[in-house]
């Protein structure tokens, strides 16, 4: 079953792209409070996106989700999207065994942040394990991830957490691939004249070309988390925040 996908087809003030945050919370608040001091030059409502990958490998995975499914700053609508780490976990939630990869994959200290702790790897396939997940793991935590939708569209631009796959129809599109696809992507000019902005690959560095925008700095390894603004008229800013990683288990 396809997930929800959010198209519109008339524009904000402004749209606040937020790449991977990756249970670095700290961080997120940082950037949100510069994005809401830059948002006074906008009249009108402002959407914040974050392109998933709130969780995994960095240590308030709970407190992330908390805070995006709360109300948004003053003037802001909120949307997040469904990144591959927000995948892995609702398929170990359902099937521990089948899915124990997970753990492997930052969600050891996802689950710590939920006070989930295990005894590893005894523990990761039992049954034990699954009555824990389903008496300790929020119900509404749990609902939220699995609404999220794969992506947000406007007139000219894309927001996803990985990619589309070139040269194939938005409407075609999968969901591992919006999720998880790199190459043939990152290299492709064909995006069916869309201007995709998208995390997944991580970098140092913001990546701006003509056809995509990667807004994914790593922020669980380098302590920096990074935006991207654009407006109805196609012009970008970029944004990005510093800070150490806290709280490592």
């Amino acid at each position: 079953m396809s997930r929800p996908r959010v198209a519109f087809h008339t524009w904000p003030a402004a749209v606040y792209a937020i790449g991977d945050v990756h249970g670095c919370l700290e961080q997120l608040l940082a950037l949100e409070a510069r994005i809401a001091e830059d948002a006074r030059d906008f009249e009108g409502e402002k959407w914040l996106v974050t392109v998933g990958d709130h969780v995994d490998r960095g240590p308030r995975s709970a407190d992330v989700i908390s805070h995006v499914m709360g109300p948004a700053p003053a003037s802001f609508r909120r949307f997040a999207l469904i990144g591959n780490h927000e995948q892995m976990m609702l398929d170990f939630l359902g099937n521990p065994a089948a899915h124990a990869y997970w753990l492997d994959e930052g969600g050891m200290e996802t689950l710590a942040s939920y006070g989930i702790e295990i005894d590893y790897p005894p523990l990761r396939t039992s049954e034990a394990l699954r009555r824990m997940l389903d008496e300790r793991f929020p119900v509404d935590h749990r609902r939220f991830l699995e609404a999220l939708p794969s992506w947000l569209s406007l007139p000219g631009w894309l927001f996803v957490h990985a990619g589309i796959r070139p040269g194939i129809s938005l409407s075609m599109q999968s969901d591992d691939d919006l999720i998880w696809i790199r190459a043939p992507f990152l290299t492709s000019q064909l995006t069916g004249g869309l201007r995709v902005v998208h995390g997944h690959t991580p970098g140092r560095d913001i990546i701006a070309t003509p056809h995509r925008i990667c807004i994914d700095t790593h922020c669980f390894h380098t302590g920096r988390l990074s935006a991207v603004r654009v407006t109805p008229d196609g012009r970008t800013a970029f944004f990005s925040v510093d800070g150490p990683i806290s709280g490592w288990r």
